[in-house]
């Protein structure tokens, strides 16, 4: 069901994108904006793991280093017929986990020191079958396509709008068009974040329920959330950024109130809800 909804959102988008392109006129400008959108996202989502692994100060580990996260990580990639992915762990006293990757076979699970002192055994096995969820699921490639729209909305939306401002549009439209085309401008880019925003909340949903089926313990994923929750308000993560903040499990600006407003994350409590109804075999 998630994964429908966030093809009805991707389609949305993509319909945001054509009436934006449409006002400003010219197939050509389009698909040039849509191509240096497309390049720009796609050269960070194919080096994005080595860019949110060095944001992080995220460390590589090996089995000696980390056995027990090691060994976590090895026995779940099985379970979820994944390649086995590399490994890091972050210094840091906030508690968290991300995956990163542009596929399976180039994939990153990376945790925080605070998340494995405060998570169980069970619960961090949650987590980590959550994260692979995201790997297995292409999570990545999801958000880097709905970002490549985003992008190129916002800067077609500009160029329309200075179009618009300076000589009208294509048509020599009347003034009443050209305001309903400067609406459009500042509309359409709201509208197209808020559609990302969705598509994250979608596919964490979806990490949930298919991270539950991994690890075969919703009840401790709904746990570690809870804890995870509660850790993520008492010691905010001070270097975590609003470009990477949809990739952990919580969010990292749970701290701020600003951020809640925007946030690429759906309530700690529904999550929770749905793995409770999963474990109870209503879902």
């Amino acid at each position: 069901m998630n994964g429908f909804k966030t093809a009805i959102l991707m389609t949305i988008m993509m319909v945001l994108f054509i009436l934006v392109g449409n006002i400003l006129g010219g197939q050509s400008g389009m698909m040039m904006a849509f191509v240096i959108s497309l390049a720009m996202n796609f050269g960070s989502y194919w080096f994005s793991d080595k860019i949110v692994l060095a944001m992080y100060r995220a460390k590589e580990v090996t089995r000696q280093e980390q056995p027990q996260l090691f060994d976590m990580v090895e026995k779940l990639s099985m379970k979820a017929e994944l390649p086995m992915p590399r490994v890091y762990v972050m210094e840091n006293p906030t508690p968290n986990a991300f995956a990163t990757g542009r596929n399976p076979n180039h994939s990153a699970v990376a945790v925080t020191t605070g998340i494995i002192n405060l998570l169980n055994r069970e619960e961090l096995e949650g987590v980590v079958a959550h994260e692979l969820s995201h790997i297995k699921n292409r999570d990545i490639l999801v958000g880097t396509i709905a970002a490549t729209l985003v992008g190129t909305i916002t800067f077609i939306a500009r160029m329309a709008g200075w179009a618009a401002m300076f000589g009208g549009s294509r048509d020599n439209r009347d003034r009443g068009n050209v305001f309903a085309d400067l609406a459009l401008m500042i509309i359409a880019p709201i509208a197209a974040m808020l559609i990302q925003m969705a598509i994250s909340r979608s596919r964490e949903y979806m990490a949930d329920e298919s991270g539950a089926q991994i690890s075969g313990k919703p009840l401790a994923l709904a746990s570690a959330l809870n804890k995870l929750q509660r850790g993520n308000e008492i010691i905010p993560m001070p270097n975590a950024g609003t470009s990477s903040a949809h990739l952990f499990i919580v969010n990292p600006l749970s701290g701020r109130s600003l951020m809640k407003l925007f946030s690429t994350h759906p309530p700690i409590k529904e999550r929770v809800i749905r793995l409770q109804e999963i474990a109870a075999g209503r879902r």
